[in-house]
């Protein structure tokens, strides 16, 4: 039975507060990246994929913000692995943030990860055998 795989990426500019200046999202399709334009024709779990994606987006620049580490850009990437019958079993989510102002300790960067795995869309998963967050500031 052939399994689910939906990937995604993301690149963001921000203004004051962490708020967002520019974003581009893109969808892996077949061997080649694709811009993610959500419409009526968009299918249902890559619309899911992106609710994850943006959900953990958003609590990563507001906690970010919250611990005064003020971005000037970071890149993202999701990747859900499902099942023949669409149950998740891998869940991986990595940003890589540079900053304008601030520097992050230890306690900062895994404050922001927890927060950002308790996003609504991610809190309401359910249990996944495999799930990773990753936070890097540059």
């Amino acid at each position: 039975m052939e399994r689910h795989r939906f990937e995604m990426r993301l690149f963001c500019d921000y203004a004051d507060e962490n708020s967002i200046a520019s974003l581009k999202v893109e969808h892996l399709d077949g061997n080649e990246w694709n811009s993610l334009d959500l419409d009526t024709q968009t299918a249902g779990f890559l619309i899911f994929t992106y609710a994850v994606f943006t959900c953990q987006h958003m609590f990563l620049r507001a906690n970010a913000n919250e611990r005064n580490l003020q971005m000037a850009s970071s890149t993202g990437s999701i990747m859900i692995d499902a099942t023949a019958d669409w149950k998740i079993e891998k869940l991986h989510v990595a940003f890589e943030a540079t900053l304008k102002s601030g520097t992050p300790a230890l306690d900062d960067i895994d404050y922001i990860t927890a927060r950002m795995q308790q996003c609504p869309v991610s809190k309401n998963l359910g249990e996944i055998p495999d799930t990773q967050t990753r936070l890097l500031f540059a």
